[in-house]
């Protein structure tokens, strides 16, 4: 299994074609992977060539009135956008490239097209209903290189972020699972950055994402036959804690373990504190299309906290008082509500934790600990 570019540069909204033997080289050794990096990045860094006016073409006029301003204001808007979109988009081709070598010598690496349900908000082409045509989505695949003859464990592993993608920053706890026989999926649900405009605006945060992660398990179940569909987890941290909790809530017949670090618990406390360029995100006409002001019962749903009695998995939550995106309350307020229903579950609060929302994510000795009390669950209900 392999990485790569296809031989035809796909559209914006493609994202990475996955390769297949015939079409596509692999990356056959850690130089060739950081060659092709460096390649990659020095063709990012470099600079645009300035476009030279065609002869005789008239200069632009300035502009004399308001009107014009806020023309040229938006044209301008809309091209930086574009931009950040290609960026975006070359940054993820960087980054695919450097998992082989993060991971490659205990791994195998794969990425795959998956669908989900379709996305209501989309543009519908040739009279062909929305609901009639799924969702398209990435994931990445991790299979340990050393795996006995029974089948192994899955661990479904959804990214963070309101717009964010699955990058190396999870390397090492990618290394780490694989290293004790799981497999991991980790799926690039709608709203993922990297794969263009229409893949980004199609974010359900809450909503149909869960659906796509779940989607993504049953891939795994289904085609992969290193897996045992008897033996998943889903684990996640911030945005992905979330979306860990209510997959476990909605499917508890699907996951027999969960973990859930530092997750977005109450998205309308969230609102409460966070800033207007934060709330701007939820009420785009894209996503939810209102404030939580305008719809307290559609931010419910999306929030664990409050469907916290549906739980049915055997559940493990850390989250520390200093955390400076999820704010301790959000995360108490979903400890309170799986109390007074009834539910038994592990939750760690640690008390000003080094590293803040990223203290059981980065390489110091605590985290490194933490991370260990996540594996012993994730053993004890999946090693049986």
């Amino acid at each position: 299994m392999s990485l790569g570019a296809a031989e035809a540069k796909p559209p914006v909204d493609a994202g990475i074609q996955r390769c297949s033997p015939p079409s596509m080289p692999r990356i056959a050794s850690r130089a060739a992977s950081l060659a092709a990096a460096a390649a990659l990045a020095l063709a990012l860094a470099a600079p645009a060539p300035v476009r030279a006016a065609p002869p005789g073409a008239p200069a632009p006029q300035a502009c004399s009135d308001l009107a014009c301003l806020d023309r040229r204001i938006a044209s301008l808007e809309e091209e930086i956008e574009s931009q950040r979109l290609v960026h975006d988009e070359i940054l993820k081709r960087i980054d695919d490239v450097l998992w082989f070598d993060r991971v490659g010598d205990v791994a195998s690496v794969d990425k795959v097209y998956l669908t989900g349900p379709p996305d209501p908000n989309a543009e519908e082409t040739y009279g062909i209903k929305n609901e009639r045509h799924p969702f398209k989505f990435w994931s990445y695949v991790f299979v340990p290189r050393k795996l006995g003859r029974d089948r192994a464990p899955l661990v479904v592993l959804p990214h963070g972020g309101v717009h964010a993608d699955f990058t190396t920053y999870h390397a090492h706890i990618v290394r780490e699972l694989v290293e004790q026989g799981y497999v991991v999926v980790a799926p690039e649900y709608r709203g993922s950055t990297g794969y263009g405009k229409s893949y980004e605006q199609a974010i359900d945060y809450g909503g149909l994402e869960i659906r796509d992660v779940v989607a993504a398990r049953d891939w795994a179940v289904e085609n992969l036959p290193q897996v045992d569909g008897r033996r998943v987890a889903i684990v996640g941290w911030s945005h992905g804690g979330l979306i860990a909790l209510m997959a476990a809530f909605d499917h508890p017949d699907k996951f027999q373990a969960c973990f859930a670090g530092v997750p977005v618990s109450d998205l309308v406390q969230r609102m409460g504190y966070l800033t207007d360029d934060y709330r701007a995100l939820f009420s785009a006409k894209h996503h939810i299309g209102k404030t939580a002001n305008e719809a307290v019962d559609e931010y419910r749903r999306r929030s664990p906290a409050w469907n916290a009695a549906k739980l049915r998995t055997p559940l493990l939550v850390h989250a520390t008082t200093n955390d400076r995106d999820v704010n301790v309350i959000e995360v108490q307020s979903l400890v309170a509500q799986l109390q007074a229903a009834g539910k038994k579950f592990r939750h760690r609060i640690w008390e000003d934790a080094p590293g803040g929302h990223s203290f059981d994510r980065i390489d110091t000795k605590l985290a490194r600990e933490a991370r260990a009390e996540i594996w012993a669950f994730l053993a004890e209900h999946l090693r049986k």
